[in-house]
């Protein structure tokens, strides 16, 4: 089981990079405020002195990322052995055009819990709790998934909502949902919240995730159905036999396994995520003349418990 501490640092560890991510928010430079994100949640998550932390899912594999890269190991000591899946600046163009819904983010479970994805894509398709098992299936049709929930709910596929990233290559996905007479919700980024609204569709409006999306990203999100509830699945997508290579190198060889959401996240999991940008998940950070705001979510699979955590300091005021 995780340490309960874990909770109160979990979230220093996302508002420390949302804070640093909002001071570039609305600037145009994606590159310049993940780099903030990155030093800052890198710099929270080594003062955590008792956990030896290993980053599973990070911003790249050693050669490719100066920091928190795949294989990475944070935190000050060896008391607490944590897989971390991590993204500092989830939606960096939404942060760097001001839009809605950029979150800072950060998993963590007992060692040996969470899949050790490669940084290649992966197709997912997730609802809320709730619903027998295999209601819906990435195997199916758009227009089959929406109608086996649409039964599930006990509705009209009229009143289901679909989020799907906006992409050319989701043409079809989106086609097949509209027949139905379901409606879509188009997102330009930010999957991992994408996903996390199929938990509360009557708050979210989102009934259903679908499509491809970063296979990192599918681990986090993952992680955090795990403590609130739902159903998820994800498949690799692999273009290339230098993108097989690196999964096989993590553990990977079949390429067609559906991964349930128990493979990709198991055992007692905790998920915090701070809002950088304003959204339907969370509020962005305010900055105000003496004092910085931020509003944060935690999560833990092993007691179900969700904390909504507002957090006020004094702007000259260390982490």
């Amino acid at each position: 089981m995780l340490n309960r501490m874990l909770t109160i640092e979990i979230a220093r560890v996302t508002e420390a990079a949302a804070i640093a991510a909002a001071h570039w928010r609305g600037r145009g430079d994606e590159k310049l405020a993940d780099q903030a994100a990155v030093d800052a949640m890198r710099k929270a998550l080594n003062a955590i002195v008792e956990m030896d932390g290993l980053v599973v899912i990070g911003e790249g594999e050693r050669d490719e990322a100066p920091m928190l890269y795949i294989g990475e190991h944070v935190g000050g000591g060896k008391s607490w052995r944590i897989d971390i899946a991590l993204d500092p600046l989830e939606g960096t163009t939404l942060c760097a055009k001001a839009m809605p819904n950029s979150i800072a983010c950060v998993a963590m479970a007992e060692g040996g819990s969470l899949l050790h994805a490669p940084d290649t894509y992966m197709d997912k398709i997730a609802i809320g709790g709730g619903y027998a098992e295999d209601t819906v299936d990435l195997d199916l049709t758009p227009q089959e998934n929406i109608a086996r929930l649409a039964k599930a709910k006990g509705v009209p596929a009229a009143q289901i909502t679909a989020c799907i990233l906006d992409r050319p290559r989701h043409e079809k996905i989106i086609a097949g949902v509209r027949e139905t007479g379901a409606s879509v919700r188009l997102i330009s980024d930010g999957d991992v919240a994408g996903v996390i609204h199929t938990a509360d569709p009557e708050e979210t409006g989102i009934d259903i995730y679908m499509g491809i999306g970063g296979a990192p990203e599918g681990v986090l999100a993952a992680a955090a159905l795990r403590c609130i509830g739902g159903q998820m699945q994800g498949r690799l997508v692999t273009s290339s036999a230098e993108q097989k290579e690196r999964a096989r190198k993590m553990g990977i060889t079949d390429f067609n396994k559906k991964f349930s959401l128990n493979e990709m996240a198991s055992g007692d999991v905790m998920f915090a995520a701070t809002g950088v940008t304003d959204g339907s998940l969370l509020r962005g950070v305010r900055f105000e003349r003496e004092h910085v705001t931020t509003e944060t979510v935690v999560m833990r699979s092993a007691t179900g418990t969700v904390r909504w955590i507002k957090n006020r300091r004094r702007a000259d005021a260390g982490e």
